[in-house]
């Protein structure tokens, strides 16, 4: 079995790290550097910086920020989303440093530049996010710009197309909630054959440990809780021994 990874997620809202409950309320956290250098030292395996307000404003990519961030010389692979309007606008995030990409809106907008985000960039470096929630035994799915929710089937997008190499499920209305994930969105989602990250409450070891024991889960994704203790990423790793992800690299990178 392929180790499945642990993720930390940024969520950035005008420029600062804020800490998200249920895509409503935002608590400042500080400087997004700050926060990315705490989780590329702690041994994170990917780290997702998710700028939630550039699209809305048709602000584009932060490509400064990509770029400071690129710059620190991290040692773990930074996937960026926000703001990514254009098969351009992606290539230049690429080219200023981040290693992958994740786009939302453009699900909802124009899944022809998903397409050819994924020819430009291969289907690997894109990632698709989905804010989904369980309403009335069925996945509903936000759109965060104009708020509605609609059902996931009329996402017209299969593992045929390799346009993306993996969904972020999002449960957003448990973001920021303690061990919440709805772990119905995983088991009656509708194209199994694509591996999917799972956010938002993913909190409790015994969530985290049901998630990791899905053979669809590719990795599972970890934001605010990881932000008030310090190694809490070797920490998190050493309490779900046994289970398929990839080992703490802590010591390895940090002995002296």
């Amino acid at each position: 079995m392929l180790n499945k990874r642990l993720i930390g997620m940024v969520i950035i809202k005008d420029g600062w790290a804020v800490q998200s409950f249920g895509y409503k309320r935002y608590l400042p956290l500080g400087k997004p550097e700050c926060l990315v250098e705490n989780l590329d030292r702690w041994g994170a395996d990917e780290i997702v910086v998710l700028c939630i307000d550039r699209s809305k404003r048709a602000a584009g990519p932060d490509l400064q920020l990509v770029e400071k961030l690129s710059g620190m010389g991290l040692g773990t692979p930074l996937i960026y989303g926000g703001g990514i309007r254009t098969v351009s606008d992606g290539v230049e995030v690429i080219r200023q440093g981040a290693d992958r990409i994740c786009v939302d809106a453009l699900l909802h907008n124009n899944l022809d530049v998903v397409k050819g985000l994924s020819n430009r960039l291969g289907g690997q470096a894109v990632i698709g996010v989905l804010p989904l929630s369980w309403k009335k035994g069925k996945i509903e799915w936000l759109d965060y710009q104009s708020k509605k929710t609609s059902a996931l089937t009329k996402l017209e997008l299969s593992a045929d197309d390799n346009a993306v190499s993996e969904f972020l499920v999002a449960d957003w209305s448990n973001e920021g909630s303690f061990g919440s994930f709805d772990l119905r969105l995983i088991r009656d989602f509708p194209m199994p054959n694509i591996p999917l990250i799972a956010f938002g409450g993913v909190t409790t070891h015994e969530v985290m440990s049901e998630a990791l024991s899905m053979p669809v889960i590719s990795a599972i994704a970890v934001g605010n809780s990881l932000n008030y203790r310090e190694h809490s990423i070797q920490l998190i790793k050493e309490q779900l021994t046994g289970q398929p992800l990839r080992p703490s690299n802590y010591g390895c990178k940090y002995s002296v």
